[in-house]
């Protein structure tokens, strides 16, 4: 500062006739008291500073290590003390991931209750407390059916492999005692699910009748509504009204009103002629710690948002158990995100708490405007669906044991043990 403050007086007072050896003296001093001044601000910063600062960030990795955390880069560390909101994926993040089927409604209206979880086979599908078979309940039957053929899920020796959603589909059949149903159809042809369509669909022929051809298909019970002319009532076909429409989507309502995730199912010859059969009620349980974790992380006043490609009623039930949401709070869906303007996006993001039926894009958008605003975001994730949002946040968190490869490379920090409380 006094460097400084010399060389504009001597600037200031420099007569403007000067001389070529005044001229030379003046760029000597000059020099000089540069030269001090590079000096003064090399000395105000302690030499052994970006050592000190290295080991204190490598204490955190290693510290983190002992939490079991794997910090990829160092000052990662640091980042993560400086995050203001966290974006979290629900499935498999904020919930443990293992599917239960518990209710199975049919488009008839009867309602079974699935006992029993895992993938042993233990337990029964029961409806008026009366064990269903195969042969006992056409519809439900029928339901099972559809969520074991449209389905590349395996259960060996109690294990699963493949995606927890459709395990929970084979371990009905398990339940009513066909688990080799799958393997009496023929596939010709596979519909993959999309974060666009939200529906998974195959073309099978049954081996008994190799050219009697199916359609199965099973996803979000809005598409699959969307597609099915009609529902099946007492065995027939029966046209699909507005008011049937809005009744099923009411009974759906009350089943993710207590945190159940809904499968609905449908079947017919083509995508033209489509009849809704029916829809199951997933259970996946939250994982311990998480509402510990979000109360302490709200008041070291960090906020958090749930993003989840779940319904409405479904991420607002889950959100409310784990404290994230108010009865109050905010909700927007991705369809909402679609047509807004990037100011609108902005106000909405920092004001909702639930983001539903999102897509990987919406996730990205989310946190861009997240940080247009000046948040340090934190977003945890463990599917393909969110290495996009992980990659774009300032931390990216990824679960260890059920993350898939593309979450925890595109992820600055993995939780080993997926324990969301580890972030603390």
């Amino acid at each position: 500062m006094a460097a400084a403050i010399e060389t504009k007086l001597y600037v200031t007072n420099f007569p403007s006739s000067a001389t070529r050896q005044q001229l030379q003296q003046f760029f000597s001093r000059f020099g000089r008291v540069q030269e001090c001044a590079s000096n003064l601000a090399v000395a105000a910063i302690p030499e052994g500073l970006p050592i000190v600062v290295t080991v204190t960030l490598a204490l955190g990795v290693q510290r983190m290590a002992k939490r079991e955390a794997i910090v990829k880069k160092l000052p990662i560390v640091e980042t993560l003390g400086c995050v203001t909101v966290i974006c979290s994926d629900k499935t498999g993040t904020l919930t443990k991931n293992e599917m239960t089927v518990t209710n199975i409604l049919t488009s008839d209206g009867d309602m079974a209750e699935v006992t029993g979880s895992g993938y042993d086979g233990e337990g029964d599908v029961l409806c008026g407390h009366e064990r269903v078979t195969y042969d006992s309940h056409p519809l439900i039957s029928k339901i099972v059916e559809i969520g074991a053929v449209c389905n590349n899920a395996e259960i060996v020796n109690s294990q699963l492999r493949g995606q927890p959603t459709e395990g929970a589909l084979l371990a009905i059949a398990m339940k009513m005692n066909i688990p080799h149903l799958r393997e009496q159809f023929y596939r010709e042809r596979e519909w993959p699910f999309s974060h666009e369509n939200k529906w998974m669909a195959v073309q099978c022929a049954p081996k008994y009748n190799p050219n009697e051809i199916r359609l199965y298909i099973k996803g979000c019970i809005e598409q699959i509504l969307k597609l099915s002319k009609r529902y099946l009532h007492q065995g027939a076909a029966v046209q699909l009204t507005d008011e049937k429409h809005r009744e099923f989507m009411a009974d759906s309502n009350q089943l993710a009103a207590k945190g159940l995730r809904i499968l609905a199912m449908a079947t017919g010859t083509s995508f033209e002629d489509l009849t809704y059969v029916g829809m199951v009620g997933i259970i996946d349980p939250e994982r311990p710690q998480v509402e510990q974790a979000v109360a302490q992380l709200k008041a070291g006043g960090v906020i958090v948002k749930m993003i989840t490609g779940d319904a409405e009623k479904t991420a607002k039930a889950i959100a409310l158990r784990l404290k994230i949401y108010h009865s109050n709070d905010l909700s927007v869906s991705g369809e909402d995100l679609d047509h807004m303007s990037a100011a609108d996006i902005r106000n909405i993001v920092s004001q909702a708490s639930v983001f539903y039926r999102v897509s990987p894009k919406h996730k990205l958008t989310i946190v861009k405007a997240l940080q247009a605003q000046g948040h340090i975001v934190g977003m945890t994730g463990d599917g393909v669906n969110d290495a996009v949002a992980l990659k774009a946040a300032d931390i990216g968190i990824a679960m260890g044991q059920t993350g898939t490869d593309v979450s925890k490379e595109a992820a600055d920090m993995i939780l080993v043990k997926d324990d969301f409380y580890t972030i603390m």
